[in-house]
């Protein structure tokens, strides 16, 4: 889950929540939408990949 910050960049957040703390986890931050995505598509290759 991508979301865009005040600043201007863009955070990549986990997307089930932390049921410690009741909030989604921060995976990183990039100063442009297109590097986040690429990011998280690098995320959801190794989640689904088990490496």
């Amino acid at each position: 889950m991508i979301r865009k910050l005040k600043s201007g960049g863009y955070r990549i957040y986990s997307r089930k929540k932390n049921p410690k703390t009741g909030k989604r986890r921060n995976l990183g931050t990039f100063s442009t939408l297109a590097a986040a995505q690429k990011h998280e598509k690098a995320i959801q290759y190794f989640k689904h990949r088990g490496g």
